[in-house]
């Protein structure tokens, strides 16, 4: 755990009811962990896909209560990936429409929605009583404001969405406690380690310095991929839109190329993104993918699952899936390696 948020955070003795309903659960990750779980607050920013399984996922988990913020209505193009949505919700506000299908999922969790959240004092006093906000397909500019905001309340930090066949997430926790077991002794009884990890903010972690990249770290990490998001971000804060046609690849290049030789790689390691990469990105960043969608909010609730319960590592710091190929990697954006 975050040493802000183990402070905050108060473990609470569960029920009888509770140890029988997350019994496979404690088994799992332990009784404290499943307490940590019990007694937090998460706060979930964009009801869209990849929040939809975020939230199936940690509430059936068990935490103790759930903030949804979104100010949109239900559109048609929500039906794909917004399983809590029905035909009839379209016109309805997101939040509305989805409370029931999520309270459904465990009663024992407490479910607070709100769709008028743009007050800064607001912003200060919800974050006072909340231990994780989870950001979803927001803008840089999104990212940028609410980590910030998160900092200076000691609450961790989760972002991540979904552009098509492509996604990321990323995380900010702060100064992260978590234990991991070395079974190369023995299996049966490991070796518990305690390690302690700092995380750079949003900002800071796109100062990364690529100059050393490796050609076998390039691949590894799978840079490509992350450049052609970098350079969504950008294009999303100049056109306040996400690409949506083909013919918008030529300016992806354009924009990843200046970052690129921004980040002085190599040019033996990646001199500019390929055009066909860049073109499906285009076509395809302003929609959503159920099974993209699933494999992002699934790995973010399983991650936000570890920062609470300070049982293994979390992703350290951003993670990008590519959807063409079924394969995810992660960069450790100024972080030590």
């Amino acid at each position: 755990m975050t040493e802000s948020a183990e402070n905050r955070i108060v473990p609470q003795n569960i029920t009888e009811d509770e140890a029988a309903l997350y019994d496979r659960q404690i088994r799992l990750w332990g009784l404290e962990a499943q307490q940590r779980m019990r007694s937090a607050t998460v706060c979930v920013v964009n009801l869209r896909g990849v929040a939809t399984e975020l939230i199936k996922n940690i509430v059936l988990a068990g935490i103790g209560k759930l903030i949804i913020l979104d100010s949109e209505d239900v559109k048609e193009e929500d039906l794909g990936a917004g399983f809590f949505f029905r035909e009839s919700d379209v016109g309805k506000k997101r939040v509305e429409a989805a409370r029931l299908g999520i309270e459904k999922l465990n009663p024992l969790v407490a479910i607070e929605t709100k769709s008028n959240y743009d007050s800064l004092d607001w912003w200060d006093s919800l974050l006072e009583m909340v231990d994780i906000v989870c950001l979803t397909d927001g803008s840089r500019e999104d990212l940028t404001r609410i980590n910030e905001l998160c900092r200076k309340h000691k609450t961790l930090f989760y972002a991540g969405g979904c552009y098509g066949l492509a996604g990321y997430i990323f995380n900010d926790l702060l100064v992260h406690e978590y234990i991991s077991h070395d079974r190369s002794i023995s299996v049966e009884q490991p070796k518990p380690i305690k390690h302690r990890v700092k995380y750079p903010s949003f900002v800071e972690a796109l100062k990364h310095d690529w100059q050393s990249l490796t050609r076998k770290q390039a691949k590894h990490q799978n840079i490509e991929l992350v450049f052609s998001i970098f350079a969504l971000w950008k294009y999303q804060s100049q056109h306040s839109a996400l690409p949506s046609d083909t013919n918008v690849a030529n300016e992806l290049a354009s924009i990843s190329n200046e970052f690129i030789a921004s980040a002085q790689i190599k040019p033996q390691i990646m001199q500019t993104i390929p055009i066909q990469q860049l073109e499906s990105l285009a076509s395809t960043a302003a929609h959503e993918f159920s099974p993209v969608c699933a494999v992002l909010g699934g790995l973010m609730g399983q991650d936000v699952l570890k920062a609470l319960g300070g049982r293994d590592s979390p992703i350290a710091n951003l993670f990008v899936f590519d959807g063409q190929t079924g394969s995810g990697a992660t960069s450790r954006l100024n972080m030590p390696t």
